[in-house]
């Protein structure tokens, strides 16, 4: 039997009533929102979708820069009994178009940084009627409508939040998330890994859009009464420096694609004294990026997987028992299985399998994604599509997607093992692992890199130091050195765009 739950309520006035109104729950580049401000904010904001005709789980689509308008729009949706859809502002128009005809949304509200987008996605989008922009007059009518005096009476099973998939294959999903499962990631991974508390601020590179980002800027700090940093800018090395020395940063969430940067950033070795703890995900963070920043900004990472499907991280390091490379053990809460192709269940270590996992977080399903429901989800178990294996002592390693695993002269070889040991060369920055075929049409292992500022890499002593770190027949084939790799809105590297850039190994 479902219970009454409103995930907003949850995460704003339940704060109020526990007395906890005068604390600072948001910092934005225009000041700060105590917990009584943003409550009452959320609560203008349902008053001017319920206003504008939204009704309960009707989809309202949101392409913001991560501010204090986004934060309440969010919430506001939620606390309406509507579905926020918060989506990636890298998208290009179409690219939005697509999203917004697909979720059937009539109202979708915009940022002035995105505004080109915006309007060419509300050309081609049949079903929408209504478009906001913040910082505009239309978004100040939504803020004068009354506001809504109490929270629409949504079940736990109730939809809330929808999350189109990065589209690291470039198909985009939309993963169908209720209130509960909002709740659950906050008593899981937040409360008994991260042990989040009310004195913590929280900061992060990924953006609201993510089920990453949204986690660590919204979700968590406010399930406790602590407090968030919104950033709308890109967030460089240097800036995250600066927020988090004004802001008095004690979580630093990242990926990869920053830790790197980071670590040859030139900044203090204190930028970060008062962060307790750094947190990684999006990929697999490589040991030398978690010893790096360890030695010289005294933080410890937490490398953990989670996916938009989870909502967040489902597997994790733990503070003071990191192992360097892997994923750590699964989060209090949900359960994995490694399972071979034919369905059955690996328990011993150093096999690979499909990892699946279980627990109260996993969204409903895709909307209108029929095929690949079935595929996905069975009973409680999602498949993630990644391979791992389990270790000595139970920790688990990631070998990469199972489209990304690489089968050379009969032999697999994991994409992640040959990047780590690219990663390791002083002259890189980032590298990718794919696999293209040579003239026989059999895979072989090119790595894609990114030279460090001022560093010039030499692609055959690259694939020489690879040989003396690896079994011979792991190292890549070929070097191409590029300025920067495709990525997602969310740091994933896109690695079908690279193989899409060659159809046979390069010379």
């Amino acid at each position: 039997m479902s219970e009454l739950f409103n995930a907003a309520e949850y995460l704003t006035e339940r704060r109020v009533t526990a007395g906890d109104g005068a604390r600072t729950a948001v910092h934005h580049p225009r000041g700060t929102l105590t917990y009584a401000e943003l409550a009452t904010e959320v609560r203008r904001v349902a008053g001017g979708l319920a206003a504008l005709g939204v009704r309960p789980e009707e989809r309202v689509v949101l392409c913001m820069a991560d501010d204090v308008e986004l934060y309440t729009a969010i919430l506001g949706a939620m606390y309406l009994g509507a579905v926020a859809v918060p989506c990636s502002t890298m998208l290009t128009g179409p690219e939005l178009a697509v999203l917004v005809a697909d979720s059937r949304a009539r109202i979708l509200i915009g940022s002035h940084h995105f505004a080109d987008a915006v309007r060419t996605a509300a050309e081609a989008a049949p079903d929408l009627q209504t478009v906001i922009m913040a910082g505009e007059p239309s978004w100040q009518s939504l803020l004068d409508a009354p506001p809504l005096q109490r929270p629409h009476t949504t079940w736990d099973e109730s939809p809330a939040l929808w999350l189109y998939t990065s589209g690291t294959t470039g198909k985009p999903k939309g993963a169908m998330h209720r209130h509960a499962d909002i709740r659950s990631v906050c008593e899981t991974y937040a409360h008994q890994v991260l042990d989040i508390r009310p004195d913590d601020v929280c900061l992060s590179v990924a953006k609201l859009f993510f089920a990453y980002g949204i986690g660590n800027s919204m979700f968590f700090p406010l399930s406790v009464g602590a407090a968030a940093i919104l950033e709308p800018s890109r967030p460089s090395p240097a800036l995250m420096a600066e927020n988090a020395a004004k802001y008095g940063a004690t979580l630093l969430f990242g990926v990869p694609s920053f830790w790197g940067p980071l670590l040859a950033a030139d900044l203090p070795d204190d930028a970060f004294a008062q962060v307790r703890q750094g947190v990684s995900a999006g990929e697999t963070l490589p040991a030398r990026m978690f010893t790096g920043i360890r030695d010289r900004f005294g933080v410890e990472i937490l490398d953990g997987i989670g996916s938009t499907e989870a909502l967040h991280i489902f597997i994790s390091n733990r503070p003071g028992a990191v192992v360097p490379g892997s994923s750590g053990h699964p989060v209090p809460g949900y359960e994995i299985e490694l399972r071979r192709t034919d369905g059955t269940v690996i328990t011993g270590t150093g096999e690979p399998g499909m990892l699946w996992i279980s627990g109260d977080s996993i969204c409903t399903g895709y909307w209108c994604r029929t095929a690949v429901n079935r595929t996905v989800f069975q009973g409680e178990w999602m498949r993630t599509g990644d391979q791992y294996v389990r270790n000595e002592g139970g920790s688990l390693t990631c070998l990469g997607r199972t489209d990304d695993v690489l089968k050379v002269g009969g032999i697999w070889v994991s994409p992640a093992e040959v990047e780590s040991r690219i990663l390791e060369h002083p002259a890189v920055a980032e590298a990718v692992v794919i696999g293209i075929p040579d003239d026989d049409g059999l895979d072989k292992p090119i790595a894609y890199v990114v030279p460090r500022d001022g560093a010039l890499v030499d692609p055959d002593e690259l694939i020489t130091f690879c040989k003396a770190g690896l079994a011979s027949f792991k190292r890549p084939r070929a070097v191409v050195v590029v300025a920067e790799l495709p990525k997602t809105a969310t740091g994933k590297v896109q690695r079908y765009r690279l193989r899409q850039s060659h159809t046979t190994v390069p010379a």
